[in-house]
């Protein structure tokens, strides 16, 4: 190989050309090969110089192969010169042949480019030939002497990774100067090797001619914050003020950073308070402690505090300044501020800067606003894997499947190769069955490239093959993770707990356990939610004691999962208990503590709770917002619900589609029809769930045909039913009568739109044949349904009997019913009254001494009705209300009245063995009568009174209603278990059907 070295025509250009001569091409890892390698990893200097020698002989030819070309003038460079360039092109193998080439008594002379080689080998990480440059050093007693040349060896074997070398060269040198002890220090600390940092630092210190200056103090401090030990960093601290660096900026600038990083945001301050001088890096690092620290208003101030004071002192925020407060505007969704910052980085012509860049999608994606991310994205021509991600990442948290996937593929397209960041963003997207291929996609990309020794891309994919539906597939992943952490275990049992699986997850569970893993928040997180899923209140409160045992009460994902095993076993008492003991109640507690009211029929003490949020000044959120719809829904209470509906309009609510279907069903079910469809007919962009909430919201209050009329409206508009909307339909031609359309209804939903019926159909259907005494053809609508029917379905029919008389079947009915449910107290309701409506009073005894045996009780009947915004109850024969005998005088003149138009009192609803007298007593105390009366006293005018009951209304009430309607002249409207009645003018909406 021959080295020619020219210069051009100007004489301004040296160009070096590296031609083939006769000599073989030389293997470009030649010089790394097995002669100069090992003789490195002796430790004798002896036995190093005596292979050194060796080496020499076996390169002697290669040494001679390389000839210099004669030199064309005088201005050609020297040897010196010559290593130089080489080192500054990059041509380190071309340069090592130059050193080896020389005579060992020249090398000295070669000492600047030694050391310029060394700098180049950690630069390019090259640690073989850092190793050969070192062994050529070692055969030198003056070269290896060199204190320049030695801190640049241990710098770089540092920044070729090899900090176990860096460490033998440092104990091998007979004197250290303070440049060597700093490059030691540094280079653990840059390599994460913090606690021989410390440790270095300490040995430092025990030397008495040396003293740390300005840059150890800091390479230290920042290894106090790499192991977040506060008390090792207070005592370096004080090192500093003994040492007289406390007003060194650097060194200031550097405890900022770790009194952040150990969350002492106080000890930051001080220091940042108290500096006499600060640069640029101080505001940064003083900004960055706060904003890890989450204090971000304080941050904001900071930074503007900032921009008054650079202006003063003549330098300006960087890029760095961006990239620290950027994702504060993420994080709290400040959308504003961050395009205030925006324009100050075209300002400030850092908009540019490619982290820049990156933060600032990162920013819009975070606050969603999606378009301004992706045009700023798609006007980046220079873009990274960061780049890519981070567009990719805000795609995935808006559930935009399609546009995720079509972006990986331009990723991949453009050349740039997904990596675990990329495929930890794009799994949280796939969600539902749907999704199952391109999971299968991205695990395809992962085992292609051997992504899975990240722990957090297994974990990743067990997760979301357990939302997509396929836990075999999160099995897999999870057989084939060889070394199961805490965060494998985590994936797998949460799969199984979070879709439905809560036997398997505590299966799961328990081997995790008897592995010997230590279960943490997580893991207790998902067996809560488990027991929750199971109604598994024991092993509930065994959780619950190891939370207690281990300390985890304070933990809010803990504490808020508890209340959700305690609100699904039933148990709201317990669950405020512990939500009042909350340090600080979040949105997320609060919703579920709203929500679990609602859930277990305690609607008041919904409303209550949500009243208290609005006092507490903490904003209701939309899902808090529609639990209190649904308790207006449930307490019929009209008033409170319009007054929910303002809360809503006045905070922007009223678009979410799920809130709006909430407000349909809220007027539906406080028997305001009219405002319901006013309301229906003002939503924009209307789903499936908007028209089947108003469909269903005109049949419970006996409006079929409108409802039908509905119906055919919506698939108009090209919207294909669902299950719920045909409830909605079979439910309108229950109420209705309308028999024969609501078996072709029925026979639509399985022929026309494939949809198989469930229980729900099935007992709307014999609710609907049962009611017009069709009780055999129901009868065989249970018997040929393809599951087991529930105990809904026989109480309906064994009602049905009741209503038209047949003893006979109900017989075999209540048998059937109290042999399937025989805990639930109603069903022996049902069957005694339908023995006491033959005045069959035995078989009535019989049963009522079985409910007695097993301990049950008849729920009594009661009614309640808003007044003024108030919730007032009534129960059947009580009289505890302050009012009482103002409302049974109200009804002893009302009764009066309904008499002279012809009322006569029908006893035959009393089911009890009772003489007349006795009968219209009881008659009297109807929580439903009571409530009217006390509608009638409290209100004036037009104002329509609304009762509601929570069992089916009695034949004499709706009598009784139907006539006061008329001597009133107001509209009464009593909802009961079932329906809607709307009395006007003597009549009722269901036509006496019901």
């Amino acid at each position: 190989m021959e080295l020619t070295v020219s210069k051009n025509s100007g004489g301004s250009e040296t160009t070096m050309v590296l031609a083939a001569a006769a000599s073989p091409p030389v293997n470009s890892k030649a010089i790394r090969s097995a002669p100069l390698f090992p003789f490195y990893l002796r430790h004798s200097k002896n036995t190093l110089r005596a292979q050194f020698v060796e080496v020499k002989k076996k390169t002697t030819a290669f040494a001679s192969s390389i000839s210099f070309s004669p030199l064309q003038s005088s201005r050609s460079p020297s040897r010196p010169q010559l290593l130089l360039d080489l080192c500054a092109q990059g041509h380190l193998e071309e340069a090592l042949r130059l050193l080896l080439s020389a005579e060992p008594s020249a090398l000295h002379s070669l000492s600047d480019g030694i050391g310029l080689l060394i700098q180049a080998c950690g630069a390019q990480g090259d640690l073989d030939l850092g190793r050969c440059v070192h062994a050529l050093l070692d055969s030198s007693s003056e070269l290896i002497s060199n204190s320049v040349l030695t801190t640049r060896l241990l710098t770089m074997y540092f920044a070729c990774g090899a900090p176990a070398d860096a460490r033998r060269l440092f104990d091998s040198l007979a004197k250290r100067n303070l440049f060597q002890w700093n490059a030691l220090i540094s280079g653990y600390t840059r390599c994460d090797l913090f606690p021989e940092a410390i440790d270095a630092f300490l040995q430092l210190m025990s030397v008495a001619e040396l003293q740390p200056d300005n840059f150890t103090i800091p390479c230290v401090v920042k290894s106090c914050a790499g192991l977040m030990d506060e008390s090792a960093g207070k005592s370096i601290h004080g090192v500093a003020v003994k040492l007289g660096l406390a007003s060194d900026t650097f060194v200031n600038n550097s405890l900022i950073s770790m009194y952040g990083k150990c969350g002492r945001v106080d000890g930051a301050s001080h220091v940042f308070d108290t500096m006499p001088e600060r640069n640029l890096v101080s505001w940064n690092s003083m900004i960055s402690v706060f904003s890890d620290n989450l204090l971000l208003e304080d941050g904001f101030s900071l930074f503007t505090e900032m921009l008054l004071v650079v202006a003063d002192d003549n330098f300006k925020p960087n890029d760095a300044t961006i990239v620290t407060v950027l994702p504060m505007c993420a994080v709290e969704g400040w959308l504003e501020m961050g395009r205030v910052l925006h324009g100050l980085t075209v300002k400030l012509d850092l908009v540019h800067e490619l982290r820049v860049s990156n933060a600032l999608v990162d920013m819009y994606a975070k606050c969603d606003c999606l378009p301004d991310a992706q045009k700023l994205f798609d006007n980046n021509l220079n873009r990274n894997v960061v780049s890519w991600n981070t567009i990719i990442c805000g795609l995935s948290r808006n559930g935009d499947v399609k546009r995720t996937f079509d972006l990986l593929h331009q990723m991949q397209d453009k050349g740039f190769n997904a990596d675990e960041v990329t495929v930890l963003n794009v799994l949280p997207a796939c969600s539902s069955p749907s999704e199952l291929r391109a999971v299968k996609e991205v695990h395809a990309h992962v085992i292609r490239n051997e992504l899975h020794s990240n722990e957090l891309v297994p974990n990743a994919l067990m997760a979301a093959y357990a939302k997509c539906g396929s836990l075999n597939y999160a099995d897999n992943v999870f057989e084939r993770v060889k070394i199961k952490t805490v965060g494998s275990w985590n994936a797998i049992v949460g799969g199984y707990a979070q879709n439905a699986d809560a036997n398997k997850a505590i299966q799961l569970f328990l081997q995790m356990s008897s592995s010997g893993i230590q279960p943490d928040w997580f893991t207790i997180g998902s067996m809560l939610l488990a027991c929750a899923n199971l109604q598994d209140l024991p092993d509930g409160k065994s959780l619950h004691g190891y939370v207690l045992r281990n300390g985890l009460e304070k933990d809010s994902f803990i504490l808020i999962s508890l209340i959700s095993v305690y609100i699904q076993c039933g148990r709201a008492t317990e669950a405020r208990f512990l939500f009042d003991g909350m340090e600080v109640n979040d949105s997320v507690s609060w919703n579920a503590m709203l929500a679990g009211y609602c859930q277990n029929g305690l609607p008041l003490e919904c409303l209550e709770l949500f009243r208290q949020m609005q006092h507490d000044r903490h904003g209701p959120t939309i899902f808090a917002t529609t639990s209190a719809f649904t308790a207006c829904s449930e307490l019929s209470a009209l008033r409170l619900g319009q007054e929910a509906h303002c809360y809503a309009l006045k905070n922007g609510f009223a678009e979410d589609t799920f809130l709006s279907s909430s407000v349909i069903d809220m007027y539906a079910k406080c028997g305001a029809v009219e405002q319901a469809r006013t309301f229906f007919g003002n939503i924009k962009n209307k789903d499936v769930v908007s028209w089947t909430v108003m469909i269903t919201g005109y049949a419970i209050n006996g409006l079929g045909h409108e409802a039908i009329q509905l119906y055919k409206m919506m698939e108009a508009q090209g919207l294909k039913p669902d299950a719920f909307t045909y409830v909605g339909i079979l439910m309108a031609c229950n109420h209705t009568g309308l028999v024969e359309e609501g078996l072709g209804y029925f026979e639509e939903m399985k022929n026309k739109h494939g949809i198989d019926p469930k229980l729900e159909h099935y007992a709307c259907v014999a609710d609907m044949l049962g009611r017009v005494g069709k009780l055999a053809e129901a009868l065989t609508i249970i018997e040929e349904m393809p599951e087991e029917p529930d105990g809904r379905i026989w109480s309906a029919l064994l009602a049905a009997c009741r209503t038209h008389g047949d003893i006979c079947l109900g017989e075999k009915v209540a048998e059937k019913l109290l042999d399937l449910e025989p805990q639930r107290s109603e069903h022996y309701v049902l069957a005694s009254n339908l023995f006491a409506s033959q005045e069959r009073w035995d078989c009535v005894r019989r049963i009522r001494h079985r409910m007695k045996e097993m301990d049950l009780y008849k729920d009594p009947g009661f009614s309640w009705i808003d007044v003024g915004g108030r919730v007032y109850n009534f129960v059947s024969g009580d009289n505890q209300l302050p009012e009482s005998d103002d409302i049974h005088r109200m009804w002893c003149v009302l009764e009066e009245k309904l008499r002279t138009i012809g009322y006569v009192p029908d006893t035959s609803v009393v089911l009890h063995e009772l003489n007349e007298k006795e009968k219209l007593k009881i008659l009297q105390g109807h929580s439903e009568k009571q409530a009217i009366a006390f509608g009638l006293l409290k209100t004036n005018g037009n104002t329509k009174i609304r009762v509601c009951k929570n069992i089916r209304i009695c034949r004499d009430c709706h009598n009784t209603a139907k006539l006061l309607s008329k001597v009133v002249e107001r509209e009464i409207i009593v909802r009961d278990n079932k329906r809607f009645h709307h009395f006007r003018d003597g009549s009722c909406s269901c036509k006496d059907f019901w």
